[in-house]
């Protein structure tokens, strides 16, 4: 599992950032920069690929493309950084499917951390999620093709993505880039191989960068898995201890009021942030909402 990190390597206060379903960890760059230059330099961020995403590896086995084993990853990720520079204080922040891990991390109270989550940041996403927007998300997830270029990519993925609210097209552009590799750059069963041009190359093209079977266990889902793993989900944010934001799209289709209002009833009673115009899911590139997740964290 790769990972990017941004500020000190050796600093003892680690946030940690957790992407979507879709996504990958270069979707932080913009809020680990601020995260960084508020904690004037005191400060060691790190955004993984989670694993069949970006420039971390594929599975064999489809099947393992779920919260379990995403949140091992990244305990086990957790430990390594631990052990290389000692941790003293722990914050996570997790959009969508990385929220879920989140509740995983901070809500298991038997999980061996190196530090307990102090703070946590859920972007979009609660214990309940609304049916309809689970399988909108599984309809496209895998179904992309090749593009001819990036902007094309880009395009594509903003036919999918306007709940992300609006962005400049040189801010989408920026956030599509690290989504897509050279298909030249990838084997059919995902491993990075070096790009060796040659004049008899055909012309470029791009895939999304990650795997296309990560859809397949969100779409073998039944309503009675479905209604279990709500039940478990509600269980672990119950049992959070950690100062909790959630972070909504007042447009989002995937975590309803309702739900966000129950979250600030039980469990840690999470302080809740909207954003008009954006639905699933906030992308931390506008000044506005990163200012609200780096005064959180930091203040």
């Amino acid at each position: 599992m790769a990972y990017w990190q941004w500020g000190d390597p050796l600093s003892a206060n680690v946030v940690v950032c957790v992407h979507g379903l879709t996504r990958q960890g270069r979707d932080f760059d913009l809020l680990a920069q601020s995260l960084v230059d508020s904690a004037q330099g005191d400060l060691r961020v790190v955004c993984p690929d989670i694993v069949g995403r970006g420039q971390s590896d594929w599975l064999a086995d489809p099947v393992g493309y779920q919260v379990p084993l995403y949140a091992a990853d990244v305990l086990s990720l957790l430990n390594q950084l631990h052990a290389e520079s000692a941790m003293a204080r722990l914050d996570y922040v997790g959009t969508s499917m990385g929220g879920l891990i989140g509740l995983v991390l901070a809500g298991y109270k038997e999980m061996p951390l190196p530090s307990p989550v102090r703070r946590l940041v859920l972007n979009d996403v609660g214990p309940t999620l609304d049916p309809a927007a689970v399988q909108r998300i599984g309809n496209y997830v895998g179904q992309a093709g090749r593009f001819a270029s990036v902007q094309a990519a880009a395009d594509a993925m903003w036919a999918i993505s306007t709940g992300f609210g609006p962005h400049t097209p040189a801010e989408w552009l920026a956030l599509s880039e690290p989504m897509v590799v050279a298909a030249s750059e990838r084997s059919a069963d995902g491993a990075r191989k070096a790009a060796i041009p040659t004049e008899a190359q055909p012309q470029p093209s791009f895939l999304l960068h990650y795997d296309p079977a990560i859809g397949v266990p969100l779409r073998a889902i039944t309503p009675e898995a479905a209604a279990q793993g709500e039940a478990i989900m509600w269980s672990l944010y119950d049992a959070i201890t950690a100062d909790t934001l959630l972070v909504r799209g007042a447009s989002s289709d995937l975590l309803s009021s309702r739900t966000a209002q129950a979250m600030g009833e039980r469990g840690p009673k999470a302080r809740l942030i909207e954003f008009e115009g954006v639905g699933h899911a906030p992308t931390f590139v506008p000044a506005a909402q990163c200012a609200v997740v780096t005064s959180f964290l930091l203040d």
